[in-house]
């Protein structure tokens, strides 16, 4: 192969070749057949990725056109179960398949070769595109899927500064402003932020909406009434906990998601402090369980099943050639007044 640069198209002989198997066990690898090893595949996928082999074949280019790849690693959350009600609704009306797939091991420390055999392997089962569910797409994954043009949408993803990326959020900032200014708007003063990962784009942007609602109303920023860790429900209670036994606790919680808003409702309850009576809690998400709650939680609604639709929509546009007019595309947030917010 040593004759071959990487611009001429690589042919299955060329792969088979470099693997060292024949071209009918070639063919049966890239094809996903049973009957051929784990080790000889992994050979396989790794010619394809080395040469930048891409099939042409009528049976993958059919596939190209209805199979959709969504990696996420946060299955259990509701958030992520609401998103991907509106991948599958999108995908079935596009008559597309949707696999689902956990990030590979190591995915942040993905190498050049790792990520080529990756999007190989992809592209040999009729991938089309992949959508990513908040999970960061390492560099080495990005590049290699833009070199074997292979399509890469994220929904909420952990860097939206990133121009290789086509995001589709909601209006963080926005949303995390309104929150905060509701509870102003209740005579709310000391108004505590319990929020998701400080590396997270969309917490850090609801995060900041909140600051701007407190320097608008000329409040000032307390240092012990601010708080970033995960989006969970056992963050919200830890940090809940530590809040509301402070000399001088909050009379208001903003959290980043509904999780964590969960929690503070639960050390609220566990410190015989009444909501919305002695504290009033926001959510972000509106998730179902946003109305489960007791009392029902006041939460910002980001369009969460309509992020997913329009996911699958932009990744297979972008799949047929048609480019997005935006490389981040948001939707508006709205806030969900309920029960957990009242007058200080």
């Amino acid at each position: 192969m040593s004759g071959r640069s990487r611009s001429e198209r690589a042919t299955l002989a060329d792969v088979a070749r470099l693997a060292g198997v024949s071209p009918a066990t070639a063919s049966k690898a890239l094809n996903g057949r049973s009957d051929v090893g784990p080790g000889t595949r992994d050979l396989v996928l790794a010619a394809i990725a080395e040469l930048g082999y891409k099939p042409t074949t009528a049976r993958r280019d059919l596939q190209r056109e209805r199979t959709l790849v969504t990696v996420l690693d946060i299955v259990e959350s509701r958030y992520a179960g609401t998103v991907l009600q509106g991948i599958l609704v999108a995908a079935t009306a596009a008559q597309a398949e949707l696999l689902l797939r956990l990030p590979p091991p190591d995915w942040t420390g993905t190498t050049g070769t790792a990520a080529r055999a990756w999007v190989a392997e992809l592209q040999a089962s009729g991938v089309a595109g992949v959508v990513a569910l908040a999970v960061a797409v390492p560099d080495s994954v990005l590049v290699a899927a833009e070199e074997a043009e292979l399509p890469v949408v994220t929904i909420d993803p952990i860097d939206t500064t990133d121009s290789r990326v086509v995001s589709i959020g909601s209006t963080n900032w926005a949303g995390g402003r309104s929150a905060t200014e509701h509870v102003i708007g209740l005579g709310h003063r000391r108004i505590g932020w319990i929020g998701g990962p400080l590396g997270s784009a969309p917490s850090a942007e609801r995060f900041h909406g909140y600051q701007a609602a407190l320097h608008a109303a000329g409040l000032t920023l307390e240092r012990a009434l601010i708080r970033h860790d995960a989006f969970s429900v056992e963050a919200g209670l830890r940090h809940g906990r530590e809040m509301l036994a402070l000399a001088e606790r909050p009379t208001a919680i903003v959290a980043g998601n509904d999780e964590i808003a969960v929690g503070v409702l639960a050390a609220a309850r566990e410190l015989g402090i009444a909501v919305p009576a002695e504290l009033s809690v926001t959510g972000f998400d509106d998730t179902p369980q946003a109305q489960w709650t007791t009392p029902r939680l006041t939460s910002v609604g980001q369009p969460l099943a309509g992020m997913g639709r329009m996911a699958v929509e932009t990744v297979l546009g972008m799949a047929g050639g048609v480019q997005p007019a935006s490389r981040h595309l948001e939707l508006a947030t709205t806030l969900n007044v309920r029960d957990s917010t009242g007058p200080a």
